[in-house]
């Protein structure tokens, strides 16, 4: 009996230990925050200007970089990221609807208006008959630049909430449609007569915006980049702590005078 009593109180204390371990782990992954974000301007924002509002708070941001817009939401759904950010809402809640992802957002960030560039024309005026015209081959994306082109007059569009080449009711120019990988854009350049670019890898390209572009989207477009995170953590303080540092004034101030208007503060 003084034997088992002993196993007893051995096994007991192992558990105890076990338990605590776990906790402390716990409490350490709790200050860690894990976000997903194209390299710029998302992981440029959150490294030089938000980690560092974090580690004042006590928490440990680590930031990994995505070439493309699909892996982000498909960590952050698998549980290998706390949160995201390199998307607007229309791409998030078109992911959500395919996918089936259990995914909201907290902060809306800023907006990064869609360009169009070329490597010869200087306007879309000179835009020539039969023209070769790049778009992003995401359905958002696409159908947000073929909007901008039809604000510019170059098409029109059937009255749909998101369209795609197919959509077009009018197109004096003639113009060929040619849809891709938004990271594959600027590459394009030099095979295409116009290319609809995203502004993260514009800046990538060092295609300025708001110098660059032959046209340019309105500062009023609804397509603002958010912090997305699961349903399940969206009230967890760390993911709290994020939103409050990417909403902050030192992070508003960080992006004005980094980008220079190329990127436009949405809070």
């Amino acid at each position: 009996m003084k034997l088992k009593k002993l196993l007893s109180v051995a096994i007991a204390s192992v558990i105890a230990l076990s338990v605590v371990g776990c906790g402390s782990k716990s409490a350490e992954d709790d200050k860690k925050i894990v976000v997903g974000a194209t390299a710029n301007p998302h992981a440029v924002i959150l490294n030089e200007a938000v980690k560092p509002l974090l580690e004042k708070e006590g928490y440990e941001l680590e930031v990994q970089e995505f070439s493309d817009y699909v892996l982000p939401n498909t960590a952050l759904d698998e549980g290998s990221l706390d949160a995201n950010y390199f998307q607007h809402i229309p791409y998030l809640e078109e992911t959500v609807k395919e996918k089936g992802y259990k995914l909201t957002y907290t902060s809306k960030v800023h907006i990064e208006p869609m360009g169009v560039y070329s490597n010869d024309l200087k306007d879309l005026a000179s835009l020539p008959n039969g023209a070769k015209v790049a778009i992003p081959n995401d359905p958002t994306n696409g159908s947000r630049a073929l909007e901008l082109l039809a604000k510019n007059g170059i098409i029109k569009l059937a009255d749909k909430e998101l369209v795609t080449k197919v959509d077009i009711t009018e197109n004096p120019k003639n113009i060929e449609v040619i849809d891709m990988n938004a990271e594959q854009l600027p590459t394009a350049l030099a095979d295409v007569d116009i290319a609809v670019i995203n502004s993260n890898y514009a800046l990538e390209a060092d295609l300025n915006p708001t110098k660059d572009s032959i046209a340019l989207e309105e500062s009023d477009s609804p397509y603002v980049n958010i912090l997305a995170c699961r349903e399940d953590n969206k009230d967890s303080e760390k993911i709290k702590a994020l939103s409050a540092a990417l909403n902050s004034e030192e992070v508003k101030t960080f992006i004005e005078e980094k980008f220079n208007g190329a990127i436009i503060p949405a809070f």
